[in-house]
């Protein structure tokens, strides 16, 4: 192989490279101890352990965070989600159109709101609810709540949420993970995550 053909294979590799880079560091960074506002809202974060914000938001109200990526440890955020609005983007409103966040949706209505989210977002035929008890969320009077399904990539996931609604939007922390191992393993670095939220 001669000097030019080199050249140019290293050229193409690099530009091929480029958006691979580009991806990889597009996920902010969230340190220990440094408060955080979270996206278009009034809520702030100080996580007690280092943690990322992947890019890529589900939607206008949600953004999520993770340890290790979202398919080991996914925590997603839901702020101020407006009545009338999906919890996270429609791909299709016509033909497959998500639950919306009424004005009327009650505390205990929720974890059935994110049960059809999921069903039509993430195409899951199977999700069980385990538990729901009263709780808090932002220092408020809340629901929390506990469930299970099986993802697209036949991984059995398991959940927990903390949920409240205020000045009638809707505010909402989930942590999924893998039922084997990620979850439990996770599970305190979630709660005491959400324990710093605060909306000023």
């Amino acid at each position: 192989m001669n000097m030019q053909i080199v050249r140019f294979s290293l050229a193409a590799a690099l530009l091929t490279a480029a958006p691979i880079l580009e991806m990889a560091s597009a996920n902010d960074f969230r340190e220990r101890g440094k408060a955080a506002k979270l996206s278009a809202s009034a809520v702030s974060i100080t996580p007690p352990r280092d943690w990322n914000k992947l890019d890529i938001r589900p939607g206008k109200f949600a953004e999520t965070w993770t340890l290790d990526g979202e398919q080991l440890n996914d925590v997603t955020f839901y702020t101020g989600v407006e009545p009338g609005a999906p919890l996270v983007k429609e791909r299709n409103k016509k033909r497959k159109p998500l639950p919306k966040f009424g004005a009327e949706t009650l505390l205990v209505e929720v974890p059935e709101l994110l049960e059809g989210t999921y069903r039509a977002y993430k195409e899951i035929g199977e999700f069980r609810l385990t538990g729901s008890k009263p709780g808090s969320y932002l220092g408020v009077k809340g629901v929390e709540f506990t469930y299970d399904y099986t993802d697209g990539d036949q991984i059995r996931r398991q959940g927990e949420a903390h949920a409240a609604i205020i000045g009638g939007k809707l505010y909402m922390a989930t942590y999924d993970a893998p039922k084997i191992h990620f979850f439990q393993r996770n599970i305190a670095d979630y709660r005491a995550l959400i324990s710093t939220a605060k909306i000023m």
